[in-house]
């Protein structure tokens, strides 16, 4: 497995487990940093980090075109794999957005349920589509 899609995984269960807990994700990776084995992977404390900075306005973007289901009501781990691609989509300008968009989907098909990563792929298509400009 890759070192990204490791640290993707890893950063997936620190905002699960955040979320799962209504705790802070920030303190939630302070606390697995401290008693990580392996060692938590940078790129996996750049995107739990970045997801914390940016919380309301990835929230506000999943809620906004997250069709037929509010954020409360979306799978957690399908809600993590979002608010982490989101992140990696808007304000990480050194992976591909097809990459973002794959590993998510990958993600959600091995974390979630069968629906889920037709459904991560939609959203995550729709945030593009609305905030990416397209270059012509």
């Amino acid at each position: 497995m890759a070192a990204r899609t490791k640290a993707r995984k890893r950063a997936v269960d620190v905002l699960y487990a955040a979320d799962l807990r209504s705790a802070d994700p920030v303190d939630m990776l302070r606390e697995r940093v401290a008693h990580a084995n392996p060692p938590m992977p940078e790129h996996a404390v750049r995107l739990v980090e970045g997801v914390a900075a940016h919380a309301g306005r990835i929230d506000e973007l999943i809620e906004q075109h997250a069709r037929g289901w509010s954020l409360e009501r979306l799978p957690d781990v399908d809600r993590a794999i979002l608010r982490m691609a989101v992140f990696e989509l808007l304000w990480a300008d050194d992976v591909p957005d097809a990459v973002v968009i794959d590993e998510a989907v990958e993600l959600a098909r091995a974390l979630s349920t069968d629906e889920s990563p037709a459904y991560v792929n939609g959203v995550l298509g729709a945030i593009l589509d609305a905030e990416v400009p397209t270059s012509s």
